[in-house]
């Protein structure tokens, strides 16, 4: 606010004290409470000293056919009014509309991923979210989804969210129910600068450990009474604050049980549990930035039946799928679209428009293309960096605990016949790196 944001024009991006005390779950928070949050980039901010950023707008962009580009403005929101999911579900409900969905087929992952189903959910559901704290919707700039939430807790604290992500990170992942306090520690996080996803798993991961003896603390599941020091504590580095900000797998690794952190890459898992939905253990196993739900996320074909339902507990013809799912993803955040108009507007319309602002020529094809290039990118810098065939795994809970009860009864996850199949229909070898021929298709033959 002090720099000006929404005043001029001007947009701000900004770092909290999470960043600038290197929290490796630091975000970059922009037009005032969105967070660019996973993998600690507001603490590569805080390592440079660098506060913010102001971008200031002067120019209008001139799309190269402006009747064409509104027509399909005009086409997308037909589209997108047509769709249950975005003109009903979410704006009613808000993205926690699938929690009580995900709890009640067994794959809401609680006190961090011990079971499958936790019996608060209905308690801070999207229809509790919007039926005791919501005081209105609202939306990203001249979106009609209209998915936001502006909620108000008893204690008069108001502000953004919580989302689907934060709800269950702080509540079934924690075991609290306490929708309150679940808000306000969403409301703490956009203050502080933090990742709720990481935030939330590291306080489950220290409950989990506390309960076991691994750290000598009377923490425990379901204690919503500590929720708020504990992420004020990660964000100031104080006490056990300090190693919490250091992230769930290094903190688990420093009390020795380094099995306890359910990461990949050293990122903690979003709210979905693979052992009930195969194909979105496969699309965390081979995220290129770690676990991670908006990079090819299955909820659409393994749960809600987008465009298709299919098997969630197969293996078989997953890669595929999810290798397309990650393709897509890429695009979309190429052309800074969004994920939930994705579920209802097809690439071919992406395409069209970005002709339309562009005045060059794009299929569907041609995206998809851009799309396989960047996950291929992404995939040899970080072969640069060191990481290999073995960082493509899941949690060993994940891979060889069975979910003891519920629908997901009995299932782990079986990444191993996946992967295989994964990396031949990415035209990578058996080690996951891409092939010679593959690059050359690619146009990034001079990378290998």
């Amino acid at each position: 606010e002090a720099l000006g944001q929404n005043r001029n024009k001007r947009n701000v991006l900004c770092i909290g004290p999470a960043g600038e005390n290197l929290s490796r779950m630091a975000a970059i928070m922009n037009d005032k409470e969105r967070a660019l949050a996973r993998g600690g980039a507001g603490a590569v901010m805080g390592s440079k000293n660098l506060k913010a950023i102001v971008v200031e707008g002067k120019e209008r962009n001139r799309p190269a056919d402006n009747d064409q580009f509104k027509f399909m403005l005009y086409e997308t929101g037909k589209l997108i009014k047509a769709s249950p999911l975005t003109s009903q579900a979410l704006p009613e409900f808000g993205t926690a509309v699938v929690l009580n969905v995900v709890n009640e087929i067994g794959v809401l992952p609680t006190r961090n991923f011990q079971q499958s189903q936790f019996e608060g959910a209905h308690k801070i559901s999207g229809e509790a979210i919007t039926d005791e704290i919501l005081v209105e919707n609202q939306a990203c700039w001249a979106c009609p989804i209209t998915c936001t939430r502006i909620s108000k807790t008893k204690s008069g604290k108001e502000g953004e969210g919580p989302e689907f992500e934060s709800t269950w990170a702080f509540g079934a992942q924690c075991g609290i129910d306490d929708l309150d306090t679940i808000a306000e520690a969403n409301f703490l996080c956009n203050d502080l600068g933090l990742d709720t996803i990481s935030m939330g798993n590291t306080i489950g991961c220290a409950m989990e450990l506390a309960e076991k003896g691994f750290l000598d603390s009377d923490l425990r599941f379901g204690q919503a009474n500590k929720l708020l020091e504990l992420i004020s504590d990660t964000a100031y580095r104080r006490g056990l604050g300090d190693e919490m900000a250091e992230g769930s797998y290094r903190m688990a690794e420093k009390y020795g049980a380094p099995e306890l952190s359910m990461t990949v890459k050293k990122l903690e898992l979003p709210a979905y549990d693979p052992r009930g939905m195969q194909g979105q253990g496969l699309v965390y196993a081979t995220s290129n930035r770690g676990a991670c739900h908006e990079t090819g996320n299955m909820l659409g074909p393994e749960v809600l039946a987008l465009p298709r339902l299919i098997d969630r507990f197969a293996t078989q013809g997953k890669a595929g799928i999810v290798s397309v799912h990650q393709d897509s993803a890429a695009v979309i955040d190429s052309l800074v679209y969004c994920k939930f108009a994705n579920m209802a507007v097809a690439e071919e319309f992406f395409a069209r428009t970005l002709t339309a602002v562009t005045g060059e020529h794009f299929t569907a094809d041609d995206l998809m293309k851009v799309g396989e290039r960047v996950w291929n990118l992404e995939r040899l810098y970080n072969q640069r960096e060191g990481f290999t065939q073995d960082d493509d795994t899941l949690p060993d809970r994940l891979l060889n605990e069975p979910v003891a009860d519920g629908p997901s009864q009995g299932f782990t996850a079986k990444l191993a016949p996946m992967l295989v199949e994964y990396y031949q229909f990415r035209g990578w070898d058996e080690n996951g790196i891409p092939k010679d021929e593959k690059l050359a298709e690619l146009g990034l033959d001079t990378l290998n």
